[in-house]
């Protein structure tokens, strides 16, 4: 069948418009995509803060070992493990008849010590008109002072004798020495207790005040020797800004603590020095055997400031993409001075002004374009605050 020429006409240009178009499709699959936009961020400096930590191990204010003075059986425990008690308190009872028995055997002692000075001064006292009668040589009246000289000093060690009894019964009371906690007791009632024994009854704490033992390296030692203004160590601590103690649950202790003391010497063994920082506890939330950070303060008049958010790492180096003239960007390692939860202190590798990538730079490579949205430092800062 023989087709007309309009339908003809028709097809071919049907045909001539397909072609187009699918060659309009396979050109735009092949064009570039749009650079992507995403947020950037103007590097300022700012007066800020930064914090070196440390880990440390807590210690009350008094660690005492309470242990007993006399031997004996353990007759009386008046306090509770963990229980708080004030100085004075009684603590432990030791069974002390034995030593009741001794005061009264010293105490007889000194009775019949004082007796035989009496003895002996009615001797002298006989023998002195016998003498300057001249009745009797004056050598049986010496001999008889000195025997009264002899009674006057067992007497005098009687005496003692008793006062040393007496002490040994008031040692079968133990009370405590310090304000604090008890411990564990690992002694029952009925035990036997001697003054010899490796363990203590126990082990009381007064953690009125808490003391963060940490250690600095020798070089964080020399940079704070020269942080802070003083002709002497004590006068550079009581310079220092107060400290604070990062908790196990990473929660910050709502007192402040002042650095207090340094050791003496460096420790051969790991070339650092230990101090001590003092915390206020009076409501005993800290204990002995805590552990934590201790968190020092510094002072940056004009940081570099950089969200954490804005960096990447490569081999332990940290980068972050800058933004050219043309909108390109550039990878560029860092060099971070401190940090505070938000943010990085940069000391090299930025200046103030220049444009970085804040987020969106897991697809970026060296030379993509960008098209930039800035986002004001101000309102970065009061939205993450420093």
């Amino acid at each position: 069948m023989k087709i007309p020429g309009k339908i003809r006409f028709i097809v071919l240009i049907s045909s001539i418009i397909l072609l187009q178009n699918c060659t309009q499709a396979a050109e735009g699959s092949n064009a570039a995509p749009p650079a992507p936009e995403l947020p950037v961020y103007t590097v300022i400096t700012s007066p800020a803060t930064t914090y070196q930590e440390f880990p440390t191990a807590l210690e009350g204010k008094n660690n005492v070992e309470i242990r007993s003075q006399v031997d004996g059986y353990l007759d009386r425990i008046y306090v509770e493990e963990g229980s708080y008690v004030r100085a004075g308190q009684p603590l432990f009872k030791i069974d002390s008849r034995a030593y009741g028995e001794q005061v009264n055997m010293a105490q007889a002692n000194l009775q019949a010590a004082n007796a035989n000075i009496e003895k002996a001064k009615v001797e002298v006292d006989r023998l002195q008109p016998l003498v300057a009668a001249k009745v009797v040589s004056d050598v049986q009246l010496k001999t008889a002072k000195a025997n009264y000289a002899a009674a006057v000093a067992a007497s005098s060690q009687a005496r003692a004798s008793v006062g040393n009894a007496r002490i040994n019964v008031g040692f079968t009371t133990i009370t405590a020495p310090v304000s604090g906690y008890i411990g564990r007791i690992p002694y029952k009632k009925g035990s036997l207790i001697s003054r010899t024994d490796v363990n203590p009854l126990t082990l009381l704490s007064d953690i009125s005040e808490i003391y963060a033992y940490f250690s600095l390296s020798e070089l964080d030692f020399i940079a704070f020797q020269k942080k802070y203004p003083g002709a002497t160590l004590d006068e550079k601590l009581k310079n220092m800004p107060m400290v604070d103690l990062v908790i196990a649950d990473n929660s910050i202790y709502p007192q402040k603590g002042k650095m207090s003391i340094v050791d003496g010497q460096f420790d051969k063994t790991t070339g650092a020095i230990s101090v001590r920082a003092v915390f206020p506890n009076a409501q005993g939330a800290l204990r002995t055997g805590n552990t934590g950070r201790v968190r020092m303060p510094q002072m940056l008049s004009n940081a570099l400031i950089i969200p954490q958010e804005s960096t990447f790492e490569i081999q332990d180096k940290t980068y972050v993409y800058i933004l050219g003239k043309d909108n390109k960007v550039t990878s560029k390692p860092i060099k971070v001075s401190g940090k505070t939860e938000n943010y990085y202190f940069i000391s090299e590798g930025v200046a103030p002004g220049e444009r970085i990538v804040y987020t969106g730079i897991g697809a970026l490579k060296d030379g993509a374009s960008v098209k930039p949205k800035a986002i004001s430092s101000d309102s970065l800062l009061r939205a993450r605050p420093l």
